[in-house]
């Protein structure tokens, strides 16, 4: 798979909320995801945030996708059903090494999700 399509598969796990599978196009080894209020160091720690955030998704869609060799670049609406957060929208750069996503970046605005969770973000490791 193409690094795009590999992503694409990857954001369409996280918005049926299929979250083996997605963990699957994840870097077993030497994984990490880095966000403006939170930083997870394996593929497994940054699932059960994204597992814990499944009950307030609504959508997730795709506004725009593209790559530059290694290097995919996404900005997507992220929906939901939680009133105070309403819709967020995030910029998400992903690299690629051959079959694996082994870093994603996240850019949103923070303060709408640390205003949720009142400062106690789960399993997360501050910056």
């Amino acid at each position: 798979m193409q690094p795009k399509e590999l992503v694409a598969q990857f954001i369409a796990y996280i918005q049926a909320q299929r979250f083996d599978e997605a963990k699957s196009l994840l870097a077993p080894e030497g994984f990490e995801y880095v966000g403006p209020n939170m930083r997870f160091l394996n593929r497994d720690d940054m699932l059960s945030y994204q597992f814990g955030m499944a009950a307030i998704q609504k959508d997730l869609i795709v506004r725009q996708l593209s790559a530059d060799g290694e290097h995919v670049f996404a900005i997507l609406d992220y929906q939901t059903h939680f009133q105070p957060i309403g819709d967020v929208r995030l910029a998400v750069w992903f690299r690629v090494e051959g079959d694996k996503i082994h870093t994603v970046e996240a850019f949103y605005n923070a303060a709408v999700v640390e205003n949720m969770l009142g400062g106690n973000l789960p399993s997360a490791n501050p910056l």
